[in-house]
Order: structure tokens, then sequence, then C-alpha cells
């Protein structure tokens, strides 16, 4: 019964998803996410990627390259396969610029999610270098969902949250729902930009 569920909750998210025309309406009128602009301060932990490496978060997050950050975890059937549908994407669509653009998954379920789950899932989606998956701790994963405003108690109770980053810059733009592709690269695209 609960697979049933999850299928339906799929269905209807990758249907909202792509059920509207980039034509329709300008994009103030048609976006479906709530963007803020946030300053926060990574903590200072160490994560494991999904090849084993040790990785600063900082230095990391604190790079000479655009940054992307989500929060999910392996088994996730819902909301996550969603968000990395949505990297893989860009990742494609980026063709040789997305070695450009480091793309950070933080795993919410340290406790299941080895970096052999995690080779696995990146391999399930296509990941190209340049997007890492991330564990660690129960108290440092909890850190960084904390530093970033995305802690949840539970796993089930995440939400979609998609961080940016510009080279450099100390300001996060911060995406509250599902984007698709074509706004995600918008949103990546004008943080690029000059100011």
């Amino acid at each position: 019964m609960a697979g049933h569920k999850n299928f339906y909750l799929i269905a209807f998210l990758i249907f909202i998803m792509f059920s509207f025309d980039a034509n329709e309406a300008p994009c103030e009128t048609r976006q479906r996410y709530k963007r803020t602009i946030e300053k926060y301060i990574i903590p200072d932990v160490t994560l494991v990627n999904q090849n084993r490496s040790k990785v600063k978060l900082r230095n990391l997050l604190d790079s000479d390259n655009p940054v992307m950050l989500d929060f999910i975890y392996g088994t996730c059937t819902t909301i996550c396969p969603v968000l990395s549908a949505g990297y893989s994407n860009l990742q494609k669509k980026l063709g040789a610029e997305s070695g450009d653009v480091r793309l950070v998954s933080v795993s919410i379920d340290p406790e299941y999610d080895t970096p052999e789950v995690m080779k696995a899932y990146l391999k399930r989606y296509g990941a190209k270098p340049g997007w890492d998956f991330l564990t660690g701790t129960r108290e440092d994963i909890d850190k960084v969902m904390r530093a970033f405003d995305a802690y949840v108690p539970n796993k089930m109770s995440h939400y979609p949250l998609t961080l940016l980053k510009a080279p450099r810059g100390d300001k996060w733009i911060r995406i509250y729902g599902l984007v698709g592709t074509a706004e995600l690269m918008e949103e990546y695209r004008n943080m690029l930009k000059p100011r």
C-alpha cells in the first residue's frame, strides 16, 4: 500500500514540475518556488564522500567555483529523486562547463548512506565529476542541517531545498520548492552575472 502512495506522490510531483509551458508566462508569474537570499556560517566539520575521501566542508563550499547544495538520502522515493534528476539534467545541459560547478548532496540519513550506497546512488543518476554525495556522523550531519536552516528530526519530514552560492561569495540563494531544469539553469546563470 505504501508503495502505491509513493508512486502517486512521485507521479504528481513530476506532473507539477513539467506541466507548465515555459513560454506561457513571464518568470515572475510562473515561479513555483520560494527564493530568498541568506547568509550561513558553514560548520567546521569533516565529512566523507562516495569515494571514502575525507572532505572539509568549509573548504569544499568556500570555493573558486559556483556551488549548489541539497540535502537528500539514498532510499528516498519522493523528493530526493526529483532533486537529483535536476542535478543530473543540469550537468547534461552544462556539458563541458559542468566540471566548473560543485554539486554537493549531503545525506540526512548517515546511518544508512555509506560510501557504497552513495556511489551507487550517483551512478543511478549518471553523475559526472563535480557532484559529491557526503555523509558523516549524525552529530556532524545535524550541525550542517542546522547551519543551513534545513534541520528535520526525521528524514521522512524533509522538504525540497536547493542552495546556490557564487564563487567566493558569502550569500546563498535559497530555493524552497521543486524547480525544473530550466529554472535551475536560469538561477545558476543569473547568480554568475556580474553585479
